[in-house]
């Protein structure tokens, strides 16, 4: 769901190289598309397990961004 269609919260969540344009993501919406509209609440550190090529698990950072309108 999104803030468009009337959502009071709205979580990102990206790992690895994502992780960047996750953040970048929740600055934008937060101060061009819904200024004075969206606080970003809560932010979760994480790490995933991935099994890889040839099943070999390996750890993968994760976030968590809660955007909830204020």
């Amino acid at each position: 769901m999104s803030f468009n269609a009337g959502a009071k919260k709205v979580i990102l969540k990206a790992r690895g190289g994502a992780i960047a344009r996750a953040v970048s993501t929740a600055v934008m919406i937060r101060d061009r598309f819904l200024p004075n509209q969206v606080r970003i609440s809560d932010i979760k550190l994480l790490t995933d397990k991935v099994t890889g090529q040839g099943g070999k698990e390996r750890s993968v950072a994760a976030i968590e961004i809660v955007l909830e309108r204020v």
